[in-house]
């Protein structure tokens, strides 16, 4: 870090596309941070974005190594895609600045493995957009899974659904995997533990249309499957999953719904049923007329673990190992093709 660790976090970013002005930069901005500089190769989107956080033109640049060279940073933030997050995060790991990047780290799992070298070996915090592990019905279920009452794991299921229009010119699937399928490579593991063994169904329903079954075996003998396709309305639910423990399951439905059944007895043939705690259902959804408390995508927790991280301090945030681990366990399924 070239930067002071006090006040405002000083941060250069990467990037200025529909995904970063929408889902990142409002809430990486929510956190202590300063926009101090800015990189896109479109300059129209490049002094839109510039205004709207009160960049000065003279931090508006075109080049990223223009922006690296600055000494005035405290940390980087990437949302490029996986070749430029590869070949820039290289560069910012090297002058030993703190890094977002945006999922997927890199095209492959190998090129993915040497930013965690690089990481690892410089001692740079690198924090991976993997946001579906702070989504708050997500982490709410996580912790429930974590507790002694819930038990060893046992069983995943999942769907993660899109459409073919959200990856129109893609006829390989790239863009599904890489942008889409990697999500839940990180967040299966996290829920559920180490991965043993990975290994896939492909059915592909016309072109654009691809069907998915991903079967998982995991280190403590749990077992897997998780849905994922580009053959479902994007205007309808796209995702649900549910973990199994001994006599225990919790479930997520639609980023939003959490779900924890227990064990509870039979109830039609007591006049005393109640609802009893420690064994009925509960039922978590957020208040959605104070919308803006909740954090159902993930990215303002995510992204206050990122600032926390830059500045020195300990988090438990996805970091490049975890983004090249992902990657690994994606590349096999793609292999199974």
């Amino acid at each position: 870090m070239t930067g002071s660790r006090t006040g405002a976090l000083r941060i250069g970013w990467i990037g200025c596309g529909v995904h970063a002005n929408e889902m990142l930069l409002p809430q990486l901005t929510r956190h202590d941070v300063e926009i101090t500089a800015l990189c896109d190769t479109d300059e129209a989107r490049l002094n839109t974005t510039g205004r709207r956080y009160g960049v000065p033109e003279a931090g508006r640049l075109r080049d990223w190594r223009g922006l690296l060279s600055r000494g005035d940073l405290d940390a980087v933030g990437l949302a490029v895609g996986p070749a430029l997050h590869h070949e820039i995060g290289l560069a910012a790991i090297a002058r030993g600045l703190p890094l977002f990047i945006e999922k997927p780290p890199a095209p492959t799992a190998r090129q993915a493995a040497e930013l965690a070298e690089a990481a690892a070996s410089r001692k740079v915090p690198v924090v991976l957009g993997f946001m579906k592990r702070y989504s708050t019905a997500n982490r709410i279920a996580a912790n429930v899974i974590r507790t002694e009452e819930f038990g060893a794991t046992a069983s995943f299921l999942g769907e993660y659904m899109t459409a073919p229009t959200y990856f129109a010119g893609d006829p390989d699937y790239s863009g599904f995997y890489l942008h889409h399928c990697v999500h839940y490579f990180d967040l299966v593991p996290h829920l559920m533990g180490e991965v043993a063994s990975v290994s896939a169904r492909r059915h592909e329903l016309a072109p654009g249309k691809l069907l998915l079954h991903v079967d998982f075996r995991f280190a403590n003998g749990g077992i897997g499957t998780l849905v994922m396709g580009t053959h479902q309305s994007r205007g309808t639910p796209m995702e649900w999953w549910q973990v199994m423990g001994d006599h225990a399951r919790v479930e997520v439905r639609n980023v939003h719904e959490v779900r924890y059944f227990r064990a509870p007895p039979f109830k039609v043939s007591r006049a005393e049923a109640s609802l009893i705690d420690g064994e009925d259902t509960l039922v978590w959804e957020p208040n959605l007329t104070a919308a803006a408390n909740e954090d159902h995508k993930g990215y303002h927790a995510l992204l206050g673990d990122f600032v926390r991280a830059a500045r020195g301090e300990p988090t438990t945030a996805p970091n490049a190992a975890d983004g090249a681990a992902a990657m690994a366990l994606l590349e096999q399924v793609v292999v199974e093709r």
